[in-house]
């Protein structure tokens, strides 16, 4: 028997298609199979056929077909199964189900590496559609299931776009995919493919033009701008950059293409470059796993690494990898491998939800993601041997480029390739001038060249900040240049260190005295800021001035190469750029207006992550803040954009947070380091924030007698440490919290304590104790009225009670706390108290009644997608299903929540996959 629903419902037997009749009971089959071997009950099935209004002989009517269809099936597949019906479909005979397993195997395809296979099996799962799903069918399950089918349909599509892309097929499928785009044309993801097949066709003016037409009609017709992705993909082809969507990982959009440009025409370096080509074989295959290019600061070794880079980017067709590790910072504060693979990782299209608890599963993902695969990665700026040993790739494939001021004797034992580089020769010299200055104005004034070429000690960087002031004022003869060279450099020996390098600082002067007075401002205040990035935002409330009047000072800034814009809307400074310009608000801006500007800096992150933070969870009692001094720019943040905000902002949090407790700013240190630790609580961002941003918290808090700030810091120092697996000493936190709280009379804080160490206490093992802890949190919500804290202590002392076996007291105070949290609208919270409920009645055996309540508690998380929760309570209604002999049923859930726990790069800590194996081998 074969069954079809992507298209006129329809059933077919060995002789042929069979006549199913009218549309109702092309619904009744339909809802059943879209539950294929799962019971549905009459009542859903009368709601998804008739609607609300049923009339008085609708379950006669609902017999009826159910009998029609037996007979017409002819096998006994739909059976009577309390409290409905269920059919009984073996694999291969829905074409849904067939449909669902190629697109499995085409995901498969692609995480292996084979992109062309991915395609194939993709096309014959969409060719499996004829029409739209549940053709024939009438209802509200049409209705209702449809579009669900529809918006699938699509997004297989969009993937099979990118598998095609993802083989280069660009000109074989834009006419087919630009058509498809055109049909729908609020769906980013095909107008980001139709604009990346287009610029590999070479028709980068018609790629450019889609993204103006699809903003106006979204600002038109729905009020809002276009995504993330798509504004990404205007801002590649508008830098002439590739834009290859990527395969690797569904639904990844991107390859991650992370180089910085190339310079315009490269000098010298031909034996340096003679020798990075010897670690590549002809074939493409990294000789050496690992390239190390060291050598003085300004010598050049980001850009002949990055140019070599781009000479052999085509060898590695998965991507490039970039990060500055900023080893030499003059703050002396560099990447840690732990910070730089998160970085990494978002570049590998893993959202925050799937990034690892830990360091270790951090890095484990990063390089599986790289296994197989053929990429190139760019390690720049590496202090030592420690930093980048967990970062280099653990893959023949791929090849790591280093480059470091330290020689890392350590990291040439263990096979790197050694490329020191020394500075320019005068002919070198000379060249990268040529390359970058009109040659009639060079060949005029050879003398004036020569000073030059002193002057910049044949440093590359100087060369080229002094070939961008002469470029940038081509009237000026050169003898005047070579004049402003000399004096300056007379000027600023303060600057001087002792070492060629330090002759840079003048030089960067050069393009600092031709900026605008306000540009000028901006870039000795860029100064104060941290790093390692700045946003337009945190630039605008350095200056206090509106984001409107930042952006174009900015513009003049990395026009005249003083900041370069690593991504839309984000800043960066070379590291000695940094100290200079730091250097130059010490000499020219007060002391008052310097701490000023500080002042605006750190309200701009603590408001703003305040406000994100609000964005996550309505219920959240956050700290009363004073209004952020006059200047500061806080964007706003919906729900949808917060956890990406804390993802890339969090090495600049830290560094905020570090730079705030050392320069007299306590309030703010332990008012966002609660923010950040508050966040980390309850959202999946689980990087946020640290032990050592919580400990300089509670020293600030102490410096200044704020008994709410300890309180709140020892209360972020246990959410770090819970998080961390140590609940024993997060319980110390939090009874240290929870006296200062007393003592501030703040009850809701106390009451908030008492319900963490119950979850302390139940990690532990400490069942009576936790117990305690829920009732004294019960007492306290009581006291103050918040009922919503009630019944999330009611819950908490339903579980304990589970915990210790009386299953009959926990199931009484489970339902209490579900009748209050019914009219709470917090879903996450309903769900657990539905869970704990299931739970009970399962230990008490009664495991049909454990299946309803597990079942509604999954309703619940799904409206919210919260993922690791209904991963728990699957495994739990697998335990239920196998207790009632229902090893299909139990063996399907456990499935879906390995999956879950797959996309959120989770490990199976509950022993899921053993549970599977075991049912495998008919052990139960």
């Amino acid at each position: 028997m074969r069954y079809r629903l992507l298209g006129p419902v329809e059933l077919s037997g060995s002789d042929g298609p069979v006549r199913l009749g009218g549309p109702k009971r092309r619904a009744v089959l339909a809802a059943l199979l879209l539950n294929a071997n799962r019971v549905v009950s009459e009542e859903e099935l009368l709601s998804s056929v008739w609607g609300e209004e049923l009339p008085a002989t609708v379950r006669g009517q609902l017999q009826m077909y159910v009998s029609q269809l037996r007979k017409l099936i002819g096998e006994p597949v739909i059976v009577r199964r309390a409290p409905g019906y269920l059919i009984e479909v073996r694999p291969g005979e829905l074409d849904l189900d067939v449909f669902e397993e190629a697109v499995d195997r085409a995901r498969a395809d692609r995480q292996a590496g084979r992109p062309g296979a991915a395609a194939e099996r993709l096309h014959d799962a969409l060719a499996l559609w004829r029409g739209p799903a549940l053709g024939g069918a009438a209802g509200p399950l049409l209705a209702e299931e449809g579009p669900e089918l529809e918006e699938r349909r699509l997004n297989i599509l969009e993937e099979y776009f990118d598998a095609r892309l993802a083989t280069g097929q660009h000109a074989e499928i834009l006419d087919e995919l630009r058509h498809v785009a055109a049909d729908h044309p609020f769906r980013e993801r095909l107008q980001a493919q139709s604009m990346s097949a287009l610029h590999q066709c070479g028709r980068t003016a018609e790629a450019l033009e889609i993204y103006p037409r699809i903003r106006a009609r979204l600002v038109e017709e729905q009020g809002v701008e276009p995504g993330k992705l798509l504004r990404d993909m205007q801002a590649r082809l508008l830098r002439d950059q590739e834009a290859v969507l990527g395969a690797d990982q569904p639904p990844a959009m991107l390859v991650p293409r992370q180089l910085p440009a190339d310079v315009g025409r490269f000098a010298g370096r031909v034996s340096e470059l003679a020798r990075l080509d010897e670690s590549v074989s002809a074939d493409g295959a990294p000789a050496k796993g690992t390239v190390l290019v060291t050598g003085g600061a300004g010598v050049g070794k980001t850009t002949l690494a990055v140019h070599w880079a781009h000479q052999i980017r085509e060898r590695f067709p998965d991507g490039q990898l970039y990060m500055n590790l900023r080893g030499f910072h003059p703050g002396g504060r560099a990447v840690p491998p732990e910070e730089a693979v998160l970085g990494f990782l978002e570049a590998l299209s893993i959202s925050p939800q799937q990034v690892p608890a830990t360091a270790e599963a951090r890095f484990g993902l990063y390089r599986s993601l790289l296994a197989d695969k053929r990429m190139l990665i760019v390690l720049d700026n590496a202090r030592n041997a420690d930093q980048v040993r967990p970062l280099l790739p653990g893959t023949k494939g791929c090849l790591a480029v280093v480059t470091s001021r330290n020689p890392m004797p350590g990291l040439v034992a263990d096979g790197a390739c050694p490329l020191p580089l020394g500075l320019l020769s005068e002919g070198e010299a000379r060249e990268m001038l040529d390359g970058r200055i009109d040659p009639v104005r060079l060949a005029a004034e050879p003398a004036a060249v020569e000073k030059i070429v002193t002057l910049c000690a044949r440093l590359p960087l100087a060369l080229a900040i002094a070939a961008a002031r002469a470029a940038a004022n081509p009237t000026f003869p050169l003898s005047v240049l070579a004049d402003e060279l000399t004096q300056a450099q007379d000027q600023l020996d303060g600057f001087d260190m002792g070492d060629p390098v330090t002759d840079v600082r003048s030089v960067f002067s050069w393009s600092y005295r031709v900026l605008r007075p306000e540009a000028a401002k901006m870039f000795r205040l860029l100064g104060l800021h941290p790093g390692p990035h700045v946003t337009i935002a945190a630039a605008a409330s350095l200056l206090g001035v509106p984001p409107r009047e930042a952006r174009p000072l900015l513009a003049e800034l990395v026009r005249a190469q003083l900041i370069t814009e690593h991504r839309p809307g984000q800043y960066g400074f070379h590291d000695l750029l940094r100290a200079y310009a730091a250097e130059l608000a010490r000499h020219e801006d007060a002391v008052p207006d310097r701490v000023a500007a500080a002042h605006r800096m750190f309200d701009h992150y603590l408001h703003t992550a305040h406000h994100g933070r609000l964005a996550i969870r309505d219920h959240w009692r956050g700290i009363v803040l004073p209004e952020p001094v006059p200047g500061v720019t806080v964007p706003p943040a919906g729900r949808a954009e917060v956890s990406s905000w804390f993802f890339s902002e969090y090495p600049v949090l830290v560094e905020i947070i570090k730079l705030a407790s050392v320069t007299g700013f306590d309030r703010h240190v332990w008012q966002l380091a609660h923010t950040i630790a508050s966040a980390q609580w309850y959202s999946d961002a689980r990087w946020l924030g640290g032990l050592d941003l919580q400990y300089r918290a509670l020293e600030a808090a102490e410096r200044t007698g704020d008994t709410e700030g300890r309180a709140l810091a020892y209360r972020g120092l246990a959410v770090v440490l819970f998080s961390q697996r140590k609940p024993a000493e997060s319980y110390k936190a939090l009874l240290r919290a929870e006296e200062l709280f007393a003592q501030l009379g703040k009850v809701w804080y106390q009451a908030d304590a008492h319900s963490g160490m119950n979850t302390t206490c139940d990690r532990q093992g400490r069942f009576v104790e936790a117990l305690r802890h829920a009732e004294r949190a019960l007492e306290l919500f009581h006291e103050i009225g918040d009922t919503r804290g009630e019944a999330i202590s009611l819950n908490d002392i339903g579980w304990s009670y589970v915990r210790q076996g009386k299953y009959d007291l926990a199931i009484n105070y489970c339902r209490r706390a579900i009748t209050i949290l019914e009219g709470e609208g917090d879903d996450v919270r309903l769900g657990t108290t539905l869970d704990s409920l299931g739970y009970a009645y399962h230990n008490l055996g009664q495991y049909r009644e454990a299946i309803v309540w597990y079942e509604q508690a999954i309703e619940r998380y799904r409206r919210v997608r919260s993922l690791s929760y209904e991963s728990r309570t699957l495994n739990r209604l697998g335990d239920s299903h196998l207790a009632c002999g229902e090893k299909d049923d139990a063996a399907r859930v456990w499935r879906l929540a390995l999956d879950l726990l797959e996309e959120l790069r989770q490990p199976d800590t509950d022993g899921i996959g053993d549970k599977l194996a075991h049912l495998g081998r008919s052990e139960w």
